[in-house]
């Protein structure tokens, strides 16, 4: 076996290796090579070589999404390690665990005049869970360190930090090892706190007759089924669902939006929840979060082992439990109550549903017909990563089949790693994946294609509008050349020679009738990665989405 010279990379790669973290991706460097040794000459370890940070970052991100493990980043010195950022903190707000290893310059190199160093020590601050700065010299101290920030990514989900200072030579090395490590046993950060008295909340919730749930970003199969159909056939409770909560019940209300954007005030006060019990991640809805704000429940109730959001401004308890745990003791203990709260929202909820089906069938080729016969083409039992900005917002619009899990960066909501994401979830699972993405996001992260292991079958759907559709439909839209530079970004460039560079097949359509081919063509195609390409009118997009909403009613 070959081991880096330099002990302190030998005892970090040892830690790593006996706390079961295998998985491990590696930016070129040269400040990096005693990590790099180290781990590339362990067949114990999975090692990829990302070149840019930044997407190597979110293709880790991709592949703990998955995983639900901790996945190890390594980069040199320097700048490099600030490419980790966006990814960290969408990890943080997340809730993957990362652990970002930076070899940087010894302490007495630091703000000297010498090259490719900055300050990295506690660079992450705002966002790590843990920062461990270690020192050159061999210690328990160390040891423990890094034991530290490996429990914690993993018992607390989330990004850590292992800063470690190497002196040259780094490409020294040796055929034993030097150190002794110190490997703790992994400690048990956040134990599951015993079920508290529910009496108190069971009086409340059997005395309310409007009860909403609302789930946010969701783990596929997550809830089991018996809470599920509880929930569903209690009639003074509504269900709403988004897009990425993977939760399933024709009962549910999947399309929040579509539901509350007519609404009036009267209707606004009608649907007031006496009480609101949360769960899941970061909710995408705008229009729930700006209904909840005004017209507040009595009662919010958060269920998560970690964190509560006040997402609404009036958040009155906090369980502490996973949403089964809270829900198989819960539930038994209530009692139904006669109400029309259901009742009320689904026939609300089928009048939408038919106008929908209306205003789609009579508009003409747009981003709104696009993600629906795109969405309605995904094959069952798949795996769909959706992009930021307007392509998780059109989805949330449309019915997904319950067979397909679906995945999208809300933890920040950007776009700068959306590909790199759904590379990396892709290479970690055994499922077909789908990526859908707009322009605007599949452009700022073309390196992501710079990756020699994306697999065969993986499909990005690209719906190219030329420019930052959302950016039209928000407040403040008017035609000028202000406007089509600095906010939607207007361009007229395509992914045809990236596709041709990166060795993609690759397929475009204008209409329904290339569409249809097009998908047919995306889905038959599995010896290479596949790009198709969607064309869509871009004055016309804002339009057709805002005259759906005064539709619908």
């Amino acid at each position: 076996m070959i081991y880096p010279k330099i002990p302190l990379a030998q005892s970090i790669i040892e830690i790593c290796l006996a706390k079961g973290i295998t998985t491990i991706i590696i930016s070129p460097g040269s400040r990096n090579a005693p990590l790099t040794i180290g781990f590339v000459n362990n067949p114990a370890f999975q090692c990829y070589s990302i070149a840019d940070e930044r997407s190597a970052a979110f293709f880790a991100l991709g592949i703990a999404q998955q995983t639900k493990q901790p996945v190890a980043l390594v980069c040199t010195s320097g700048s490099a390690l600030l490419n980790y950022y966006p990814a960290f903190a969408e990890a943080f707000y997340s809730q993957i665990p990362l652990i970002v290893i930076s070899a940087d310059r010894p302490q007495s190199k630091i703000d000297i005049g010498d090259g490719q160093t900055i300050r990295q020590e506690n660079v992450f601050a705002n966002h790590s869970l843990y920062n461990a700065n270690l020192n050159e010299a061999v210690s328990k101290e160390n040891d423990y360190k890094i034991n530290q920030a490996i429990d914690i990514a993993l018992n607390t989900k989330g990004p850590v930090h292992i800063n470690a200072p190497f002196e040259e030579p780094l490409y020294e090395t040796v055929s034993e090892l030097s150190v002794d490590v110190m490997v703790n046993a992994f400690a048990n950060l956040n134990p599951m706190p015993a079920i508290e008295d529910l009496s108190e909340f069971v009086k409340i919730w059997n005395n309310s007759t409007q009860k909403m749930i609302l789930v946010g970003v969701n783990e596929p199969n997550a809830i089991n089924d018996k809470t599920i159909n509880f929930l569903a056939e209690e009639e003074s409770v509504v269900v709403m669902t988004e897009t990425t909560s993977n939760l399933h019940h024709p009962s549910f209300i999947n399309n929040i939006d579509t539901i509350i954007t007519p609404f009036t005030n009267d209707d606004f006060e009608t649907f007031r929840p006496e009480i609101l019990v949360t769960f899941g991640g970061m909710i995408v809805s705008k229009r729930i979060k700006a209904f909840l704000r005004k017209y507040k429940p009595q009662h919010h109730w958060h269920i998560d082992t970690l964190r509560a959001y006040d997402t609404f401004g009036g958040l009155t308890k906090h369980f502490e439990l996973n949403p089964n745990s809270f829900f198989e003791s819960f539930l038994p203990l209530t009692t139904p109550i006669k109400s029309d709260y259901f009742s009320k929202m689904d026939a609300v909820n089928k009048l939408r549903k038919k106008k929908h089906e209306i205003y789609l069938s009579k508009i003409p080729f747009s981003d709104f017909v696009v993600f629906e016969k795109v969405i309605k083409s995904l094959p069952k039992n798949s795996q769909l990563q959706i992009s930021n900005s307007s392509a998780i917002r059109y989805a949330q619009l449309i019915d997904i089949d319950p067979s397909i899990e679906v995945y999208c960066n809300r933890g920040t909501s950007g776009i700068d790693g959306s590909t790199s994401t759904a590379i990396g979830a892709a290479v970690a699972n055994e499922k077909q994946t789908i990526f859908i993405t707009g322009d605007i996001g599949f452009l700022y992260d073309s390196n992501a294609l710079w990756n020699n292991y994306i697999p065969k079958n993986f499909k990005i759907i690209l719906i190219n509008n030329g420019g930052g559709g959302i950016f039209r439909i928000l407040p403040g839209h008017e035609e000028s050349p202000v406007f089509n530079t600095f906010f939607e970004t207007s361009h007229c460039l395509t992914a045809e020679h990236l596709a041709k560079m990166y060795g993609f097949d690759y397929t475009i359509a204008s209409n329904e009738a290339s569409l249809a081919n097009g998908l047919n063509t995306l889905y038959s195609q599995n010896e290479k990665p596949s790009i198709l390409e969607i064309f869509t009118p871009t004055l016309q997009n804002d339009s057709i989405l805002l005259q759906y909403f005064r539709e619908l009613v």
